[in-house]
C-alpha cells in the first residue's frame, strides 16, 4: 500500500521540493507496437492540467504542478509552484499520445475506445482489451506478451457481470466461472466447505456512508438547484442523526457480519491518518441523545406527532435513496427509515440503479443516499472529494467548508509527515461535526475462487486484505494454475503457495486439472470484480465458461 517504481524506475527531487525528475523505463511498448516514452506521460499529465474532463478525477495528484515536460524519451520533469505531499504517488493511467491526440475534450466524453477490426484497444498493461463495448455483455482481455514486467502466467481474462449473486455463486460451484467477487458474508460461509473452493471476507480499504444533500448549487452562478429538504441543509440536524444509527446492527444484519462499524472517511487500513475521537461515545447508538440534540436545534415534535423545522413548518418526508443493485444499500436505508421514525421523523426509501442515482445526485434532487468509496494509499484524493472545488464533479454531498478547504490545501503541501497527519485528522473532525457523511461501515469484500484450479492470490493489505480488486495489477501477474503454484514466486502469504490436496478454505485443493464439466484442454480460472461481477480466465487459449452481461459500480 505504498508507491514503488513502475514506469518510473526512480526519481529525484530538488531541495525545495519544487522540481521532480522521473527516470522512465526504456523498452516499454504500447500494444500496437509503438514505443511508450516520456512524451506519452507528459502528454497525459498535460491533458489533466488543461482542465478538461480528465481533471475531475486526476487533478488532485498534480495540484501545484505548473509544467510537465519530457526533455527526452526517458525523463519527465514536473515543476511545481508549491510542494506536493502526495508525490511520488502518481496513479494516473498513461494514454498513448498517437491515439488520443486526435480526440478532443468534447469528443472524449463519447469516445468509444473499443476494439475494432480485430485490433485491441491500445494500452500498455499486462492484458489488452480485445472484445467488449461500453454497457456490453462481455469484456475479454488477452495477455500482453510484451508487458514490461513480463508476460502473465495466464493467457486470457474474461469479465462477466451477474445481476444477483446467487447465480454467480452457483456458476462458481458448477465450475462455469473461476472467481466470484462481491458476494455476501453468508455466501462466503456457505462456500467454506465446498470442495475445491476457497472463500474469504477480505478487508477492503474503503467505507460506506449515508450522505446528505448539504446544499446543491449551480456551480457557475452559485444559485441553489434541486430540491433538498431544508432540514438536511442544517449541520446540527445531520449531526444529531449520527446518534440515530445503530452501526452494530448494520454490520450484523445488512452486512451479515462482514466488516466493522464505520467512523470516519479514512479507514483503519491507514492508522496514521485516521482520526479517533477523545469521546468514546462519539459514534454510539444513542437515540435519546439524538432526540435531545434535535430538540436543542429547534426540531421539536409538533401537534401532529412529527418533528418540525425550527421555523415551525413540518419537515415532511425525507427521501432516502438506495441503490437497487445493492441489497445492502436497500437494507441500510430501510433501517435508517425505522430509526428516523423512532425520532418522529417521516421518511421513505426510494431505489435507483447506480447510474441513475449519479444523475439524481448531480441534479440535487435528493435528501440522502447510501453509497461508499475506496480510499487510495494516500488520503489526499478522498479528502479532495469533499472540497468546494469538487462541487459538480466528484462531490456527491455538495459539501463546502472554508476551514476544511484551507486544511486540505495545507496538508497537500506539508512535507513533515507528523504535521500532515494532524491536519488530516483535523479535517475528519470537521466532517464529524458538519456531518455531510455519516460513515456506517468499513465493509469487507466477499470473494471465492476455484482453488482446485488456481493459486497465488496475495492479499492487499497483506495480511487480511482482498485478493482481486486491488491497487495495482499484482495478482493478475501472480495468479497461476494450482498445479504449477510452487512457492508462488516467493509470496509467503499467497493462497496456495504450497501445493497439496488439503481441500478448500485456505488450501489450493490441489488437483489443478478439474474442468468441472467444461470443455477444456487446459486450466482455467474465474475472477470477479465489483458487487455483481464474475470473470473468467483462460489458459492455453481455451475458454472455460460462457459470457454473461456486465454492469459498472462507481468505485
Amino acid at each position: 500500500m505504498a508507491p514503488e517504481p513502475g514506469l518510473a524506475t526512480d526519481w529525484e527531487t530538488s531541495d525545495d521540493g519544487l522540481v521532480w525528475t522521473f527516470n522512465i523505463r526504456e523498452g516499454v511498448m504500447w500494444s500496437d507496437g509503438q514505443p511508450l516514452t516520456a512524451n506519452d506521460i507528459a502528454y497525459t499529465y498535460n491533458r489533466v492540467l488543461d482542465g478538461g474532463p480528465e481533471a475531475a478525477t486526476w487533478s488532485s495528484y498534480l495540484t501545484g504542478v505548473q509544467t510537465v515536460e519530457a526533455p527526452d524519451d526517458t525523463h519527465v520533469v514536473l515543476t511545481l509552484k508549491e510542494p506536493n505531499a502526495v508525490l511520488p504517488l502518481l496513479p494516473i493511467p498513461i494514454v498513448p499520445e498517437h491515439v488520443w491526440k486526435d480526440v478532443t475534450d468534447k469528443e472524449m466524453k463519447s469516445y468509444a475506445n473499443e476494439p475494432s477490426d480485430d485490433a485491441p484497444v491500445v494500452g500498455s498493461g499486462p492484458f489488452r482489451l480485445v472484445e467488449g463495448t461500453a454497457g456490453g455483455s462481455t469484456y475479454r482481455f488477452e495477455a500482453n506478451p510484451d508487458y514490461w514486467k513480463g508476460a502473465p502466467n495466464i493467457d486470457e481474462v474474461v469479465f462477466r457481470v451477474y445481476k444477483s449473486e446467487d447465480p454467480m455463486v452457483q456458476a462458481l460451484i458448477k465450475g462455469e466461472i473461476d472467481f466470484a467477487e462481491g458476494i455476501s458474508a453468508l455466501q462466503v460461509k456457505s462456500l467454506e466447505n465446498q470442495d475445491g473452493i476457497t472463500a474469504q471476507n477480505g478487508d477492503s480499504p474503503g467505507f460506506d456512508e449515508i450522505a446528505f444533500n448539504t446544499g446543491s448549487i449551480d456551480t457557475e452562478t452559485g444559485d441553489p438547484i434541486g430540491d433538498p429538504n431544508p432540514a438536511v441543509l442544517d449541520p446540527k440536524f445531520r449531526f444529531a442523526l449520527n446518534f440515530a444509527i445503530d452501526r452494530e446492527t448494520i454490520i450484523r444484519t445488512a452486512y451479515q457480519g462482514g466488516g466493522q462499524p464505520g467512523t470516519t472517511i479514512i479507514p483503519p487500513a491507514y492508522p496514521g491518518y485516521q482520526w479517533v475521537s477523545d469521546d468514546p461515545d462519539a459514534f454510539a447508538y444513542d437515540p435519546e441523545k439524538a432526540a435531545s440534540l434535535l430538540d436543542e436545534a429547534g426540531y421539536v415534535v409538533g401537534d401532529d406527532g412529527f418533528r418540525t423545522l425550527p421555523s415551525g413548518k413540518p419537515i415532511g418526508k425525507l427521501r432516502l435513496a438506495a441503490r437497487s443493485d445493492s441489497e445492502t444499500s436497500v437494507d441500510v436505508m430501510e433501517f435508517f427509515k425505522e430509526w428516523l421514525a423512532d425520532l418522529d421523523i417521516q421518511s421513505e426509501v426510494e431505489t435507483y440503479e447506480s447510474s441513475k442515482l449519479t444523475d439524481v445526485i448531480l441534479e440535487g434532487t435528493f435528501d440522502t443516499f447510501e453509497w461508499g468509496w475506496y480510499v487510495e494509499p494516500d488520503p489526499d484524493s478522498m479528502l479532495s472529494y469533499l472540497t468546494t472545488g469538487q462541487l459538480g464533479n466528484w462531490s456527491d454531498s455538495w459539501y463546502s467548508n472554508e476551514a476544511y478547504d484551507a486544511l486540505y490545501d495545507q496538508q497537500h503541501v506539508e512535507q513533515d509527515q507528523a504535521t500532515r497527519e494532524d491536519q488530516v485528522k483535523q479535517m475528519q473532525e470537521i466532517l464529524y461535526n458538519d456531518a455531510p457523511y455519516l460513515v456506517t461501515a468499513y465493509s469487507s469484500i466477499g470473494e471465492a475462487f476455484r482453488s482446485d484450479r488456481w493459486a497465488c492470490f496475495q492479499p492487499q493489505p497483506d495480511p487480511g486484505g482482498i485478493w482481486l480488486i486491488q491497487y495495482g495489477v499484482q495478482n493478475y501477474l501472480n495468479v497461476r494454475p494450482a498445479a504449477d503454484a510452487g512457492d508462488c514466486g516467493g509470496l509467503e502469504n499467497a493462497v496456495g503457495a504450497v501445493t497439496g490436496t488439503t481441500g478448500s478454505n485456505g488450501s489450493n485443493g490441489g488437483n489443478g486439472g478439474d474442468d468441472s464439466g467444461e470443455d477444456s484442454g487446459g486450466n482455467g480460472a474465474v475472477i470477479g470484480v465489483g458487487v455483481l461481477a464474475g470473470l473468467a480466465v483462460v489458459v492455453g487459449g481455451i475458454a472455460l465458461m460462457r459470457r454473461r452481461s456486465t454492469v459498472d459500480e462507481r468505485e
